[in-house]
């Protein structure tokens, strides 16, 4: 281990102290928020724990800050991200950014006729969506609307709203989305109300 790299570890207990008391939060607060138990977090910020990922993961997403920045690493750090691609429901999913909560960017990828076939299943969840076609034509159902955005084409909405993506021919076609947590969104727009109420 390199020292600049010690210095650092060695520096991250009473980093994250100073960061939670900055915050006003308390240690029964923080464990209810990330699921790390009291004790683990007391030791952790005494420097009696080491931290590692599975502690450091869920403490970035309660203060919504870049590791690097929740650990105070050299401001010198390889800014870039090294996308680890997955599969979801037959799509390609690239995350573009590394900051866990807040906004993610991702890159969708369906494959030709992946949609061929398929009933489209709209789902609603808390969030707002931000999406780009930059290739192909996306099929895109929200609510009762039913719609086809071509390259260069983009959309926003409400996830609160029903919505379902898919192939809207025999084509591949990539896209990139942006999503936020419900209240954090790319642009400032009324938003749908799912009980009918006026936009806030």
């Amino acid at each position: 281990m390199s020292d600049d790299f010690g210095a650092v570890l060695d520096a991250v207990g009473p980093r994250l102290r100073e960061l939670r008391r900055r915050r006003g939060v308390t240690l029964t607060a923080l464990s209810e928020t990330t699921g790390i138990a009291i004790s683990t977090l007391s030791r952790l910020e005494s420097g009696q724990r080491k931290p590692g990922l599975e502690l450091l993961l869920p403490l970035a997403r309660a203060y919504q800050l870049p590791i690097e920045e929740l650990i105070g690493a050299p401001a010198d750090l390889d800014p870039r991200v090294y996308p680890q691609p997955f599969t979801h429901n037959g799509m390609t999913v690239v995350p573009l950014n590394r900051t866990p909560g807040g906004l993610q960017a991702f890159k969708h990828i369906l494959p030709a006729g992946l949609a061929d076939g398929r009933a489209a299943e709209p789902r609603s969840h808390e969030g707002y969506h931000w999406l780009y076609v930059l290739r192909g034509r996306l099929r895109v159902v929200l609510g009762d609307k039913d719609f086809v955005l071509g390259e260069g084409e983009v959309a926003e909405f409400d996830t609160h709203l029903p919505h379902w993506f898919g192939n809207a021919d025999e084509h591949s076609v990539e896209f990139l989305s942006i999503f936020g947590p419900q209240g954090e969104r790319v642009h400032i727009k009324a938003s749908y109300r799912p009980d009918g109420a006026p936009p806030r």
